[in-house]
Formats: C-alpha cells, sequence, structure tokens
C-alpha cells in the first residue's frame, strides 16, 4: 500500500491508466478461457481503488495547503 504513497501524481496516473488496462485486457481476454487467474482482476481493482485513493488525498492536500497560505497572506 506504501508503494503509491512515495510517487507523485504524474507517475500515479500513469500507473493508473495501465492498471485501467490491464483490467479491460484480462475482462476481455480470456472470455472463453476457463483457466484464468481470479484472483487477478479483484487485485487489479483494488490497486486501482488505492491509486485514486491517494490521487485524492493528494489534491485536497495540495487544496488545504493552498487555502491556509491563503488565509496566511491576508492577515
Amino acid at each position: 500500500m506504501t508503494e503509491f504513497k512515495d510517487k507523485n501524481r504524474k507517475d500515479l496516473m500513469k500507473t493508473l491508466y495501465e492498471k485501467k488496462d490491464s483490467l479491460q485486457a484480462f475482462r476481455f481476454g480470456g472470455a472463453g478461457s476457463k483457466s484464468r487467474n481470479v484472483k487477478e482482476g479483484r487485485n487489479t481493482r483494488k490497486d486501482i481503488a488505492r491509486i485514486m485513493t491517494e490521487l485524492t488525498a493528494q489534491t485536497k492536500a495540495s487544496v488545504s495547503t493552498k487555502a491556509s497560505a491563503k488565509v496566511e497572506k491576508e492577515n
């Protein structure tokens, strides 16, 4: 989980798009195959959620930093 906290926004977006493409390939690639790893899809979805959560946290942190700087500037 901490692997995503160390990355910047650009790297997170790149990883997010890669994971989404991977999930799409997983869903449509083995449509008739019985011998596929079902946990792969679940783990990919969880990674996507973790990345999106970290992106949201970084966005909120930058907004609160800008807001606090604005308040300090006004005082």
